[in-house]
């Protein structure tokens, strides 16, 4: 009976064509960090990881990397926290990957990464049952290298803890702007500790003003020695329409240039007027990225 039924098994269709798909672990860091280093900008996300942690193994707080193998050859990737991340996976593998995902049992937030295989991703979960809130289908990634093209705005700076109480709620009021929904619901501990832990580590770009508010802040949400990815960029709306956010970002890219060479952002595409920005301050499309919200 085994014999007609195993070659219809999903395990067994994957060994015919030599493809296959596993949690790595420690013995697999330097493949994943060969693999992600073909493109540092794009996986800036998993590199900043493996660079904190040393490892490709999964994490205390239960994420993961799901590799793709063909044969022995760690040939795709995909972080599994969270949020689910690609790393230079082919979209046409990226069904075995979601696949993989849905059976480890775990609510993922957000998809995010190239546009191809974050698409892909999305529509082999939304086939077993994962429903999107929102699918942002198209997000320039864009990157600077060199001096900005606007004179940068000297009263940006590096965030302290002792500005925490102001810094978290304009993080806050960033987030609720960006996705529709506070990030406090369930738990106020979990978004606080991610803010003060980007403060610590010296990512969190703000100007507070005289009378102590934020007027305007950003932070690196990930950073390796190779690119920076400028996260949560976000004017006070007093300050907004006074033409001030080109030497804001401007500035940006001159205290992210003291970690890497590259600093770079994604965008959604019907924001003409950050895009608009951006293309001002001196960044250059390198490709597109999406978003999937759950």
């Amino acid at each position: 009976m085994l014999s007609r039924v195993a070659p219809w098994l999903a395990s067994r269709s994957e060994a015919a064509d030599g493809i296959s798909v596993r949690v790595l672990g420690e013995a697999d860091t330097r493949a994943l960090r060969v693999l992600a280093m073909e493109d540092p900008v794009a996986n800036v996300f998993i590199l900043a990881h493996l660079d904190s942690s040393g490892s490709a193994a999964p994490t205390s707080g239960g994420a993961s990397v799901f590799g793709v193998f063909d044969g022995d050859s760690l040939v795709g990737a995909c972080w599994a926290g969270a949020n689910l991340v690609p790393v230079q996976l082919d979209p046409e593998l990226a069904s075995r990957v979601a696949a993989a995902a849905h059976r480890a049992g775990r609510r993922y937030a957000s998809i995010f990464g190239p546009a191809a295989t974050v698409l892909a991703l999305h529509s082999r979960l939304e086939q077993l049952g994962h429903f999107a809130h929102e699918v942002r289908s198209d997000q320039p990634l864009l990157a600077i290298s060199g001096p900005p093209a606007v004179e940068p705005n000297p009263q940006l700076g590096f965030g302290n803890m002792a500005d925490f109480d102001r810094i978290l709620p304009a993080c806050a009021a960033m987030f609720e702007e960006e996705v529709g929904y506070s990030p406090f619901l369930g738990s106020e501990d979990f978004y606080s500790r991610r803010v003060a832990g980007l403060i610590r580590q010296g990512h969190s770009l703000v100007h507070i003003d005289a009378g102590g508010k934020v007027k305007f802040k950003a932070e690196l949400g990930a950073v390796t020695a190779q690119a920076t990815q400028v996260q949560g960029v976000w004017m006070n709306p007093e300050y907004r329409g006074l033409g001030l956010s080109a030497g804001y970002m401007a500035a940006v890219v001159v205290l992210a240039q003291q970690f890497a060479p590259v600093t770079s952002l994604y965008v959604n595409d019907y924001n003409t007027k950050a895009r608009a920005t951006y293309e001002r301050v001196g960044f250059e499309r390198l490709g597109t990225f999406a978003t999937v919200l759950y």
